[in-house]
C-alpha cells in the first residue's frame, strides 16, 4: 500500500501529475505557485521568447539562492562548531584545575 498522493500542479501553463507523499503536498504546491509568481513578475518586467526562458531565469534565480543559503549554513555551522571547541576547552581546564 503506497501513500503517495497523485497531485496535479500547473506550471507555466503546463500541468504536470507527480506523486508526493502528504507530508510534502503543501510544499510542492507552494513551490509551483512561487514559480509561477515568479514567471509572472518577470514576464511584466522582460521580454522573452517563450516561457522557457522565464523558467529558466527562475532555474537560476532559486538556485543561486539556494547555494547562497547553503554557504550561510556552512559558515554558521562553522562559527557554532568553534564556540562549542572554546567552551570544551575552557570545561577542560576548569576540570583539570585545583580546587
Amino acid at each position: 500500500m503506497s501513500n503517495l498522493l497523485n497531485i496535479s500542479v500547473t506550471i507555466a501553463d503546463r500541468p504536470y501529475r507527480l506523486k508526493v507523499k502528504p507530508e510534502e503536498e503543501a510544499n510542492v504546491r507552494e513551490a509551483a505557485k512561487m514559480i509561477n509568481d515568479k514567471i509572472t513578475e518577470y514576464s511584466n518586467a522582460y521580454h522573452a521568447n517563450d516561457k522557457q526562458d522565464y523558467l529558466a531565469m527562475v532555474a537560476l534565480l532559486y538556485t543561486s539562492e539556494n547555494i547562497k543559503k547553503g554557504a550561510q549554513q556552512i559558515s554558521v555551522s562553522d562559527t557554532v562548531e568553534a564556540t562549542l571547541d572554546e567552551v570544551d576547552a575552557l570545561l577542560e581546564n576548569l576540570s583539570h584545575s585545583p580546587a
